[in-house]
């Protein structure tokens, strides 16, 4: 995986205009149930965010498409969920990991709406709650909104997180 984000932040750095359509498509696997399991992206998400103050990469298009893409991953899960409630549970990789949807379901009857903005930050639960909204049929509208809140706040932490590490990154090369 560490390869994969240095790979990444390698593409990103020569070819900049790329930052804003690969940070999409990253947090969209990253928030999408069953892809996040398998390929966690939040490496990359941050090591893209270490180029935004040292190759000048705006941070706003980048922001955005971060939000919209963990916005739409984590919409198509609660659809999926939604729509295929009992047969959920059956598809691999859930399957193999029977503990994950238990574990979204009481998440979400114990916090409710505010389940989906707290797991977006923890990774298991990131793909299960969405998941588990729509199985348990979690009103359309108090979803969307938590779901794209935390989205925009989800990729502003791990794009400044990066931010902020290559900034120190970059003072500690100038000092040594």
């Amino acid at each position: 995986m560490e390869d994969f984000a240095h790979a990444l932040a390698d593409f990103v750095r020569e070819h900049q205009t790329w930052a804003a359509p690969i940070v999409l498509v990253l947090a969209f696997g990253e928030s999408l149930a069953f892809i996040s399991l398998l390929i966690p992206a939040w490496g990359a998400l941050v090591a893209i965010g270490a180029l935004i103050g040292a190759s000048g990469i705006s941070f706003w298009p980048v922001w955005i498409a971060g939000g919209i893409g963990a916005a739409l991953g984590d919409w198509v899960s609660y659809w999926f969920g939604f729509k295929y409630k009992e047969h959920v549970a059956q598809i691999w990789p859930l399957s193999r990991y029977p503990e994950i949807l238990p574990r979204g379901e009481a998440f979400v009857k114990k916090w409710g709406v505010p389940s989906i903005f707290i797991g977006r930050f923890f990774g298991p639960l990131r793909a299960s709650v969405p998941l588990a909204a729509g199985i348990f049929e979690m009103p359309y509208w108090s979803f969307q909104v938590a779901n794209f809140v935390s989205a925009l706040v989800w990729s502003a932490a791990l794009l400044l997180f990066g931010d902020v590490i290559g900034q120190i990154a970059e003072w500690l090369w100038r000092v040594v």
